[in-house]
């Protein structure tokens, strides 16, 4: 597996590294899926030490996966993965813990503690703040930020992170958050890295980045030839275009040209959607879910950026006006 310089964090990451939120299994926030379903531990648990053989040495989880379960998953191999090999990552924000807000500073410390608990470490690589709704004008920003600076100091993570849906919304926090790392949603259908700024940013500050959801939740695998529905605690609930036929037909379309296109390469649809997000971040890494061991061994074909002309044509597929008003 290829690694990468993560930015200013100096740490040699695996350019595919492994996102465990599919670890955590289904589970539900109030009347809303966050899950996902069909999951089993054991192939979880192969899965992370299979990663570990093949170089992919940067794994991603966070306090609310299942509610800590993904992070125990991950505390359950260190017998076999010496903790030492692996650059880990979690998230705190988005359980409240009972708070009316978000990021209240005890929130914030007692889920940390918590999640240190459910790693079996002292110490985590990266510490990310999970998203940016930090109140109407940024209120709640500063406490979170000091509390995360003092986690830091005491030694409970390296490096500090921020993470949203929305570039925008990074962009409007990254300056006073200043973090090693970044982790926006970015995939073929939904790019706004160079748009919204983030990318520049990212660039002249030496910042690493790994972008999460490269395969819009396995939507772009070219897997699915009609609309599917999912149980109740699976994210995908939520997200319109698995029930939309015509998207799905034309993604199949584009997978049998991608196919064509990549005939030397054993995973074709998987090296243009994931690895041509490699090809304009200097500093970046994808995070790509892998949910067992042959998923693994998948990932591990790809992590080779494509060459710019081969990445204008991937993205010319996903981003003309046809399927830009499908996917609305």
């Amino acid at each position: 597996m290829r690694t990468i310089r993560l930015g200013r964090t100096d740490a040699r990451v695996s350019a595919i590294s492994l996102g465990t939120w599919s670890y955590g299994g289904a589970s539900k926030a109030g009347e809303q899926s966050v899950g996902w379903s069909g999951q089993d531990d054991r192939e979880s648990a192969a899965a992370l030490i299979r990663a570990w053989e093949l170089g992919i040495n940067h794994w991603d989880t966070a306090d609310v996966y299942g509610n800590g379960h993904s992070e125990e998953i991950i505390g359950s191999v260190w017998g076999t993965v010496p903790r030492e090999d692996i650059f880990l990552a979690t998230k705190v924000g988005w359980d409240r813990g009972g708070y009316p807000r978000w990021y209240h500073p005890d929130m914030i410390r007692s889920h940390v503690e918590r999640s240190l608990r459910n790693l079996r470490t002292d110490q985590v690589d990266l510490l990310y703040l999970h998203h940016c709704n930090f109140g109407d004008q940024g209120e709640w920003l500063p406490e979170a930020i000091a509390t995360l600076r003092e986690l830091q100091q005491e030694g409970k993570t390296r490096f500090i992170g921020l993470s949203d849906w929305y570039s925008e919304k990074i962009m409007r926090y990254i300056g006073e958050v200043d973090p090693d790392v970044v982790q926006p949603y970015r995939n073929v259908m939904d790019d706004t890295f160079q748009s919204s700024g983030l990318k520049a940013y990212c660039e002249t500050r030496d910042i690493g980045v790994c972008f999460f959801s490269p395969l819009k939740h396995g939507l772009l695998t070219g897997k699915y030839r009609k609309p599917v529905t999912f149980p109740e605690g699976d994210y995908r609930q939520n997200v319109p275009e698995f029930q939309d036929a015509t998207l799905i037909q034309r993604l199949q379309e584009i997978s049998r040209k991608l196919e064509q296109h990549f005939p030397d390469h054993p995973h074709p649809v998987l090296h243009a959607v994931v690895d041509v997000l490699l090809t304009d971040a200097t500093t970046g890494c994808v995070l790509l879910g892998q949910r067992n061991v042959s998923q693994v061994e998948t990932a591990a074909t790809l992590g080779q950026s494509l060459s710019a002309e081969e990445a204008e044509w991937v993205r010319s597929l996903y981003q003309n006006s046809d399927l830009s008003e499908i996917s609305r």
